[in-house]
């Protein structure tokens, strides 16, 4: 398949050109990155992508190798935070593989919803996006010899089952108070917050606690004390909490799921 489409990594608001000096390559087989004027305030980080890798047939087949998608995402991302980094420029983070036709077709799409977007960049700006993740540490498994020595008798060992019953629900009760507090004392620092309750596709232990939080930059240190101290709590409630970031603000530029 020949011919290219333009890819877009991210919109910019900024009041002067983002810098594309030491940009990453980004996706490979694409053009170095470079900077397409929406208006006087908006920016879009661009590069042309080979139809032969990127139209829609070669790219339904290697959607289905998670090592190649892995790969494409460390690449865009790595084009997104190159910006997000850079003072005065407020980065919004468009999802993997979009793309248009022509660098004309991207302009006109973005310039259509300019409103939308001047709004959100004020929205999310300062701010960076922090990901917490709470997972409960596997229960331990008794010895060999106490279990052998509780079945011979069968009281001792419906008693013990129904102990380890209680056991489990107990912890199960705990950690989820433990994520229900952690989630409302970041979200009490963060400008925005939000909770992802549906279970990842293929789990089989859904984390306590999966959030992201939208933290303007001078309560950075903050958030990240208090992510500390719940970390602490969590490992005596049994559980382990993974504070991840800064990132761009990838879960407040999409609607809310449900909305």
């Amino acid at each position: 398949m020949d011919g290219t489409a333009t890819y877009v990594y991210c919109i910019m608001h900024a009041a002067a050109p983002p810098k594309t000096a030491r940009v990453p390559p980004g996706l490979r087989g694409a053009t170095r990155p470079s900077m397409a004027k929406v208006s006087r305030t908006l920016w879009l980080a661009v590069a042309d992508v080979p139809l032969a890798s990127y139209g829609p047939e070669p790219l339904e087949t290697s959607l289905k190798d998670m090592q190649w998608v892995g790969d494409v995402a460390v690449a865009h991302e790595a084009v997104a935070e190159h910006f997000a980094r850079q003072p005065r420029v407020t980065v919004i983070p468009m999802q993997l593989f979009t793309m248009f036709s022509s660098e004309r077709r991207a302009v006109e799409e973005t310039q259509s919803r300019r409103r939308d977007l001047e709004a959100l960049a004020k929205r999310v700006a300062g701010c960076d996006e922090w990901g917490v993740r709470m997972t409960r540490r596997p229960a331990a498994v008794p010895p060999r010899r106490a279990v052998a020595a509780t079945r011979a008798s069968g009281a001792a060992f419906l008693a013990a089952k129904k102990e380890a019953r209680d056991r489990a629900r107990e912890a199960r009760l705990a950690g989820a108070d433990t994520a229900d507090r952690a989630f409302a004392a970041l979200a009490a620092i963060a400008r925005e917050a939000r909770r992802r309750d549906d279970a990842p596709e293929g789990a089989t232990s859904p984390p306590l606690l999966d959030a992201a939080f939208l933290v303007p930059t001078a309560r950075r240190a903050r958030f990240k004390a208090a992510a500390r101290r719940l970390a602490a709590g969590c490992a005596n409630a049994g559980a382990d909490m993974v504070l991840t970031g800064p990132w761009p603000a990838y879960n407040f530029v999409q609607p809310e799921p449900g909305s």
